[in-house]
């Protein structure tokens, strides 16, 4: 799989919003602008050296079919594609959906055997007193990432992957968030928090 950047994957999911073509003032019009003229020419000039775009006689950009291939094909397992965005940044939930285009009760459901087969990490973050659910990918999922490129989807099914550990870490995350939406004081949330970070990391999880 070619590797994407966090700027790669912004470029490339404004392409399969704007229907697979995007040209300047899509990306004037997008959150891309932050980046800065000169991140945003050198990411269009890598996508177009790697054939994950190409550029139109009017200008514009088209997202090619090996792009689509990484992230947004059905050719590619769901829990692939997952795994895929995650080694690229973490997600929410709601962000996981949105980019992949995939129903949340799907990404749920595929989401909850890659956390119990440990290759996802779930992390509960209060965001403007809200607490969101951020799924990170762990060294295991990576190395399945990678076992895909030799061995290919066939051979490779992390739903197989669960184990009596999957108990242990839903007791975690449970403490974890109850904890997060105590009225406890901040700095003894930090210090119970980062003691079951202790025993996840004790326990190997």
């Amino acid at each position: 799989m070619k590797r994407l950047s966090t700027a790669d994957l912004k470029i490339l999911n404004l392409a399969i919003k704007e229907g697979g073509t995007f040209d300047e003032t899509n990306l004037e019009n997008s959150s891309l602008r932050e980046l800065g003229v000169g991140r945003i020419l050198d990411a269009l000039a890598s996508l177009k050296d790697r054939g994950l775009i190409s550029l139109e006689d009017n200008g514009s950009f088209l997202i090619t079919d090996t792009a689509r291939e990484i992230l947004w094909s059905t050719n590619t397992p769901l829990w692939a594609r997952i795994l895929r965005l995650l080694q690229i940044k973490s997600c929410s939930m709601s962000e996981i959906s949105e980019i992949l285009r995939e129903a949340k009760d799907r990404i749920s459901n595929e989401i909850e055997e890659l956390r119990r087969g440990q290759l996802v990490l779930m992390s509960p973050q209060r965001i403007n007193e809200t607490v969101i659910k951020v799924f990170e990918i762990l060294p295991k999922g990576a190395e399945e990432i990678d076992r895909i490129e030799t061995e290919g989807f066939e051979r490779v099914n992390p739903g197989k992957n669960s184990n009596r550990n999957a108990e242990i870490l839903d007791i975690i995350d449970t403490i974890q968030k109850e904890i997060q939406d105590s009225c406890v004081k901040p700095a003894q949330k930090e210090s119970m928090v980062g003691k079951l970070a202790d025993l996840r990391e004790k326990l190997e999880i």
